[in-house]
């Protein structure tokens, strides 16, 4: 009842869509939440469609071509994965690919952690690193494997304003695959200065994300 009256403004447009709402005493809604001090509303969502073949379709029925598809190798903290996802809607990228053994996206820390946006982007799972790039190939999307070696090519230095890109990131302990890095086109990396050897997967993959999107390219492509 608490939650009904604060949060009132945003509740009115998702009481008009739902099929049954109940007003729960509050004493009960700790033992329908996960976390310790919950805010009082809880949403049972159907789960996003996916197409059946090529790459994901957002939950907005976007149904344009892919410009740029981040994929996740092996990722397997739910805080990171729900970090990314929020991330990757933030800056325009609303394809995702997941690849191997990646943690569960609806998965309560990744819900809470995406804000909704698993709900709203396109994500589509592949058992492994060949599965995927199979795809990718056939939608002409070139892949690049970012890797922590300064032999690789910086990732600043990469087109993206032009032709369509897939960014892979690895596991947060042991990086990509070696099957995922050797059938990429290329190898990239992200610029480092100091004496720390790689980025968190979050944040690397924030990164990578912003070099893709911040010429507006891949913006412009999603509306």
């Amino acid at each position: 009842e608490n939650a009904a009256k604060k949060y009132r403004d945003y509740l009115d447009p998702v009481l008009k869509q739902t099929e049954h709402a109940y007003c729960i005493e509050e004493h009960i809604a700790p033992m329908l939440s996960d976390t310790k001090n919950p805010q009082g509303i809880f949403c049972v969502c159907r789960m996003p469609k996916r197409r059946a073949d090529g790459l994901p379709v957002s939950a907005e029925s976007d149904t344009r071509p892919c410009r740029h598809v981040l994929v996740m190798e092996n990722i397997q903290d739910p805080s990171n994965m729900g970090n990314v996802l929020r991330t990757a809607e933030a800056l325009g990228v609303r394809h995702l690919a997941l690849v191997g053994t990646c943690c569960d996206v609806y998965a309560p820390k990744v819900l809470r952690g995406s804000m909704g946006a698993v709900f709203r982007l396109g994500i589509r799972r592949f058992e492994t690193a060949e599965d995927c790039l199979k795809v990718l190939h056939a939608e002409n999307i070139t892949s690049l494997a970012a890797v922590p070696d300064s032999a690789a090519t910086p990732i600043t230095t990469i087109p993206f304003e032009t032709g369509s890109w897939a960014v892979w990131i690895g596991n947060e302990g042991n990086g990509l695959t070696n099957e995922a890095i050797e059938h990429c086109h290329d190898r990239v990396t992200i610029p480092m200065r100091g004496r720390a050897e790689s980025f968190n997967a979050s944040t690397a993959a924030a990164i990578v994300l912003w070099e893709m999107e911040r010429n507006g390219a891949g913006g412009t492509s999603h509306g």
